[in-house]
């Protein structure tokens, strides 16, 4: 049986990424295309790549260029699927072990902007450490597993979040830590899409590590220290609480929702829907990057693969714990010790750009219709306009005051949706702001929210989900169990017919 490697077919781009983003020509009859790389660790444009945070005083200060011009780069390695065991072909893994390593990325040998969107691919599925930390070989080679943690799979028996590696003949390493590996969602029929929110049970699989004691509890206590201490708190509970504690506090984040680098364990992320990105002015759910071209998303990748873990917050270092990076190369955690070259980078930012979502099977019918005009009728236009159903725009968390500046350097919403502002006021991504979402593909992202605290419309549009004594079904603390979920009242009062239809509709778009 043939064994399916990386690069991928070609497919679709995005046409007002490509209008935005890339170097067209016109000669005679036909078109080049000349790729322009542009410098990812820029100082004049970091100084303004992200957004203060609501504690000023705590933003980020990143390493500086010779520092990241020091990181090692990486190597993207030709790379293979994973089989549940019971789909894998007969002696698969003994086929690989006869390979050869071969690199994979090579911008000599891209020829077109087709060939540095594959390319992208296969950065997009590259690995910044291997045989863990996420999971290793053991897991993924045991059927129990996938049943335990409810791990999905393809329709083809593939487990589309890590692939097999080879850097050495004759071994095979399991891949970890791509942006494949948050970025992949299997849907229920079994299709993988790749960009959308992902549905893989991190935080699940590292309570079951814990809980299993798969590291001495110093270095587990120092992973979630890196990830989620907050500088300006003078006791941290990666430190303080009791393992059994932090074991169930993950248990309560489900998949699509992530203890990110930043976040918090009381107020983790949902995970990014990446399709269509090329259309958003802000990234992250406070808005912490500002998306003003193809080098920001470049800015955005470098540091959510591990370099923002050496910036400053105050003088908190969350890569050491301390005040100062360590040197170049030698950063214990994963995604410190390297980092992408720019041609990586930008083959990975046109792969971003050009990914399309899956079809939808939810047709514009009547009642869709019928929910348009509710959605006209109840100005959800005003925030969600089309054709990108969001305003661009960032809306003022409950207890932020915003500089008089903000209102002319951003765009900043004059309208409060009370939302739950622990994500925006008290993380390492906390601007004060949450940015207006786009509806698009609510059909196949769940949980919804910032913190991912439901997982349907129907609840997003019940109005039991603001009682203080709600459980909601998504994301919420495991102490207290109850939460409300707060803000954006618009459409809890509406009609149950009305409801029915407006989400009819919004399940189109």
């Amino acid at each position: 049986m043939p064994i399916a490697a990386s690069p991928s077919p070609r497919r679709p781009i995005a046409p007002r990424a490509l209008a935005l983003l890339l170097l067209t020509t016109s000669v005679g009859a036909q078109e080049t295309w000349t790729p322009n790389v542009p410098k990812t660790w820029d100082p004049t444009a970091l100084e303004d790549f992200e957004l203060p945070l609501a504690r000023p005083e705590f933003s980020p200060r990143h390493i500086d260029p010779d520092h990241y011009a020091a990181l090692p780069l990486r190597t993207v390695w030709r790379s293979y699927p994973v089989y549940h065991p019971d789909h894998e072909p007969e002696g698969y893994r003994d086929e690989l072990r006869s390979k050869d390593p071969e690199p994979a990325f090579e911008p000599s040998d891209l020829h077109d902007q087709q060939d540095w969107i594959a390319a992208g691919r296969l950065v997009f599925h590259a690995p910044i450490d291997f045989d863990g930390p996420i999971f290793g070989p053991e897991q993924v080679l045991d059927p129990a597993w996938y049943e335990q943690f409810e791990v999905p799979t393809t329709t083809e028996g593939i487990l589309p979040f890590a692939r097999w590696v080879i850097r050495e003949k004759g071994r095979l390493e399991l891949g970890n830590l791509s942006c494949a590996m948050c970025h992949t969602r299997v849907l229920d029929d079994g299709t993988p899409v790749e960009g959308a929110q992902g549905n893989l049970p991190f935080e699940q699989l590292f309570a079951a590590d814990i809980r299993r004691a798969a590291a001495p509890e110093p270095i587990l206590r120092r992973v979630l220290g890196t990830l989620a201490d907050v500088p300006w708190n003078d006791v941290q509970p990666s430190a303080k609480a009791p393992m059994t504690d932090l074991a169930r506090q993950l248990e309560a984040i489900p998949p699509g929702v992530q203890l990110r680098q930043g976040t918090t364990l009381q107020a983790p992320a949902r995970t990014p829907d990446l399709i269509g990105i090329a259309d958003r002015r802000y990234l992250d759910a406070t808005g912490f990057v500002r998306h003003r071209g193809i080098a920001d998303l470049m800015r955005y990748a470098a540091t959510n693969q591990g370099v923002d873990l050496l910036a400053r917050y105050g003088d908190h270092v969350p890569a050491t714990g301390t005040d100062q990076p360590p040197p170049p190369g030698e950063g214990w955690f994963t995604g410190t010790r390297d980092r992408y070259s720019d041609d990586q980078l930008y083959a990975l930012a046109l792969y971003i750009y050009s990914l399309t979502p899956p079809p939808n099977p939810h047709s514009l019918d009547d009642l869709a219709r019928r929910g348009e005009q509710v959605f006209e009728r109840e100005s959800c236009t005003d925030c969600h306009p089309a054709p990108l159903y969001t305003s661009n725009q960032l809306v003022r968390a409950p207890g932020f005051r915003p500089p008089a500046e903000h209102f002319e350097r951003y765009d900043v919403s004059r309208r409060r949706v009370d939302t739950d502002p622990e994500l925006a006021m008290s993380t390492r991504r906390g601007t004060g702001y949450y940015k207006v979402p786009s509806l698009r593909g609510l059909w196949y992202r769940s949980p919804l929210g910032h913190s991912g605290s439901v997982k349907t419309l129907e609840e997003w549009f019940d109005p039991r989900r603001t009682d203080d004594d709600y459980v909601p079904s998504g994301f919420v603390p495991a102490d207290p169990a109850r939460r409300p979920v707060r803000g954006h009242r618009f459409g809890l009062d509406l009609s149950s017919d009305d409801k029915r239809a407006l989400i009819a509709f919004l399940r189109t778009l």
